[in-house]
């Protein structure tokens, strides 16, 4: 995969902060969305797909992103088919702040050292290059205005940024709420960002859909309740939200 090319969960994160206050909008919806853009971006990739619910690695050769090749190592890693609620409910500890951090390297923001009541010691991101948020921001509001089907990546950074709540962030008040419901229409555009943007929604909500059992065969008797499956190892069906250090989250 070229660099040349901003990943989703880069263009989510650029969406996501505030050029005046250096701040993240709905920072703790956005690890998860964060967690979400990375299958999406695997998946524009060849590397995995979607298998029902679940997330299946068809292609494990490295993509050339160190923080996307991590994310599908430890996909592969499973052996098995992952549902992406589980994947995305998992622990993502730094996630943010390892995009923040790259974005910094490539020049995208600067950090700003600061406090938070005079003691702790906090970091803010200011965008280097507005024209980059811009540009981000445009395609979405083509999206919307036109209402032309929007490209695969367009699509599901549209149902990523709806599924976190930066619709009132992006299109705030009553005036913005005829965006926000195209913004969210727009959905409909990538099945892979729809899976995605869904199960971000249902760990926010905290609704953890169980698979459907197929029907007692005739003349046998239907099988009792089962107990739900449990996640993977290390991956909890709700998400654990943990403060992130030097970064304020607001």
């Amino acid at each position: 995969m070229g660099r040349s090319r901003r990943t989703i969960p880069e263009e989510l994160l650029l969406l996501a902060l505030d050029p005046t206050t250096g701040t993240t909008a709905q920072p703790q919806s956005l690890d998860l969305g964060l967690a979400g853009a990375q299958l999406v971006e695997l998946a524009l990739a060849g590397r995995i797909a979607p298998d029902g619910d679940r997330i299946a690695v068809v292609a494990p050769r490295p993509t050339g992103d160190p923080t996307l090749d991590s994310a599908l190592e430890l996909l592969r890693r499973r052996g098995a088919p992952v549902r992406a609620v589980h994947w995305i409910g998992g622990p993502r500890l730094g996630l943010r702040q390892t995009y923040l951090s790259h974005l910094e390297r490539c020049g995208m923001v600067h950090a700003v050292p600061g406090q938070m009541c005079g003691v702790l010691p906090t970091t803010r991101y200011q965008a280097t290059d507005t024209a980059i948020s811009r540009e981000i921001r445009s395609r979405l509001d083509s999206a919307i205005r036109t209402g032309v089907p929007p490209d695969p990546r367009t699509a599901a950074l549209a149902a990523l940024a709806h599924a976190v709540g930066l619709g009132k962030h992006l299109y705030p008040g009553n005036e913005g709420r005829s965006s926000r419901s195209r913004l969210r229409d727009l959905i409909r555009h990538d099945p892979m960002g729809g899976l995605v943007a869904h199960a971000v929604m249902d760990v926010q909500n905290g609704a953890v859909a169980q698979p459907r059992r197929s029907p007692a065969p005739a003349g046998r008797p239907a099988a009792g309740p089962r107990p739900a499956p449990e996640p993977a190892r290390g991956v909890p069906m709700q998400p654990r939200h943990g403060s992130m250090a030097r970064v304020v989250a607001h």
